[in-house]
């Protein structure tokens, strides 16, 4: 790279990009031909959210180098941050046939063809990307989540422990094995989750700098998912209802400037920093200089998370919270937020984290402000269940569970519905999971994806009866059938990821709904499949009723957890608390 656009890059790492932006006009305005100003400009542009300009850059940079893999690589990429996958996928495709050997190109294609419901094509593209550069851990990463978009549950889990195994101080690539142990009953979970702790060892914490147990606090966020997403369903109410003693400040991954959820979060906010772009000492600098008391980490080993920059302690007191349903077994994270259903006293010896639990439910759910009303199906349809769950939950327990369920219930049919069944290899996947448990494949119907939240709802009028899956728990899923009006049967489990479902129907008054046995789950949902004056009651009153309980009062939850925060700054201050 020429010198002074090396210095660029190198002050957008450090978290200068408006400075970097600058200096690369700058040079494009002595050589406005030159493509590797273009290229990164249009990189810079794209990393601060300003999406339409980047595209153009990078456009100009493609018509000025027709044969350059680099040049149809980024607009790739950028096409590929505008959800324009088949687009992103021609533009990398082109960028491989230019040159064969382009390994970094494939990273690329991979992403962009699993994104456009094409898991097979995004297979071959990491494997062909793993056969030019067999030790990156970045084209396995790519293979794992083909091989999950693809249905190939069971084949991923396998890759993601071999990966592991092979590259075991990568990160990204442990987190992502973890999640996957999730979906599992594997006996080793909690050990899997130690050992993140033990290869990345953290820091002492820093010593407070004002240890004054009753000062105003500066609570800080960092999550890749302040803005349209499920968790920005659930932190709402720590944003919006704040108390005057608590300053907030938002860290964000991920620039969406148009993104209604992420502006109404930005403008709670007391501020608010796009990080996405910068490294992790950068990261850890930019948060160390927010002199915060307490860091909130919403994402947990969920993809893209920065664990690895917690390691230095930029704060204080580390917290995880919503995005992550396990312990994390990081000792950089003091906390995580529970409550006494999802974590119940005895289930500490799962965690690393001390348990912080804020009854009756440590989640607060926002609901969509255009969610359509709650409607019935049609009388001439047949009792139909329904999961909008993620394919990956739909493991051997579920489809028993649901095969008991139906034929409990002669003549039901099971609707299913995600994201992640676009493709017909995943669907098939599951149907054959769910004949292998007994559930005849001509009673299993997909719904398609639909464009907005508001239609996505509005689906729910298909079903009678919400069924959630084992061992992890449906959580916004659940949240969205229940207000929509749809009842929802669980089973009780063994881990914070199997009781997020009894814990969100206790806090609504629907303890009546959670199972302790397979045949309980069996039994309730059958018993109101039958009972359809009920289920109308339910469909014309649960709303109402809903918005009245804890899993609604934003105002309430604030108070509960910001209230649990003070304690453990207090505790720390007095010396009582590591």
């Amino acid at each position: 790279m020429e010198p002074a656009l090396q210095r660029a890059f190198d002050l957008s790492r450090t978290g200068s990009l408006p400075a970097a932006i600058a200096a690369v006009r700058k040079y494009l305005a002595i050589k406005p031909a030159s493509l590797e100003a273009l290229n990164l400009l249009g990189l810079l542009l794209t990393q601060s959210g300003e999406l339409d300009l980047a595209e153009a850059q990078l456009r100009r940079a493609v018509e000025l180098a027709p044969n350059s893999p680099q040049a149809h690589n980024n607009l790739a990429h950028i096409l590929l941050q505008r959800r324009r996958f088949a687009e992103s996928a021609r533009f990398a495709t082109r960028a491989v046939e230019i040159n064969p050997g382009y390994a970094f190109g494939y990273l690329t294609l991979s992403c962009a063809l699993a994104s456009a419901q094409d898991s097979l094509g995004a297979i071959e593209a990491a494997r062909r990307g793993l056969s030019l550069e067999p030790d990156s851990p970045q084209h396995t990463r790519n293979l794992v989540i083909a091989l999950d978009a693809s249905g190939r549950f069971d084949e991923a889990l396998r890759a993601a422990e071999a990966a592991h195994a092979r590259f075991p101080t990568d990160a990204p690539l442990h987190s992502m094995l973890l999640m996957f142990l999730n979906y599992t009953d594997r006996p080793d979970i909690a050990e899997v989750h130690r050992r993140f702790g033990e290869l990345h060892p953290a820091s002492p914490p820093p010593p407070l700098s004002v240890p004054d147990p009753d000062r105003p606090l500066r609570v800080g966020f960092l999550s890749s998912d302040l803005r349209t997403h499920s968790v920005g369903f659930f932190i709402d109410a720590l944003l919006s209802h704040a108390p005057t003693w608590v300053s907030t400040h938002c860290f964000s991954q991920v620039a969406a400037p148009k993104d209604p959820m992420a502006q109404r979060f930005r403008a709670a906010a007391t501020t608010w920093r796009e990080v996405g772009h910068v490294d992790d000492a950068t990261l850890a600098a930019v948060l160390r200089e927010a002199k915060l008391d307490i860091l909130v980490d919403l994402m947990g080993h969920t993809g893209g998370n920065r664990l690895p920059v917690l390691a230095g302690r930029p704060a204080p007191i580390a917290l995880t919270a919503i995005g992550y349903p396990n312990t994390t077994g990081f000792g950089a994270i003091d906390y995580r937020l529970v409550d006494s259903i999802t974590d119940p006293p005895g289930l500490e010896s799962l965690c690393t984290e001390s348990l912080l639990r804020v009854d009756p439910c440590f989640l607060c759910y926002r609901p969509p402000d255009d969610a359509p009303a709650p409607s019935m199906p049609a009388p001439d349809q047949p009792i139909t269940f329904g999961s909008f769950n993620a394919p990956a939950k739909i493991g051997p327990r579920t489809a028993a569970l649901w095969a008991g369920v139906l034929q409990a219930v002669p003549g039901s049919r099971l609707v299913l519905k995600s994201k992640d069944l676009s493709e017909s290899c995943a669907r098939d996947a599951v149907r054959d999971r769910l004949q292998a448990a007994g559930v005849d494949r001509d009673r299993i119907e997909f719904l398609p994806a639909a464009a907005t939240i508001a239609e996505h709802l509005a689906l729910y009028s298909r079903v009678h009866l919400a069924l959630d899956t084992v061992p992890y728990n449906g959580t916004t899923t659940t949240c969205e059938a229940l207000w929509m009006g749809v009842p929802v049967v669980t089973l009780m489990g063994d881990r914070h990821a199997a009781r997020v479902g009894a814990s969100l129907l206790r806090a609504v008054g629907r303890e009546a709904w959670v199972a302790d046995s397979a045949e309980d789950y069996v039994r309730i949902a059958a018993g109101l499949a039958r009972a359809s004056d009920e289920l109308g009651r339910e469909r014309a009153t649960l709303r109402a009723e809903i918005a009245s309980t804890a899993l609604c009062d934003a105002r309430a939850y604030a108070t509960r957890v910001y209230g649990a925060l003070r304690e453990v700054w207090r505790r720390r201050c007095n010396g009582k608390e590591k």
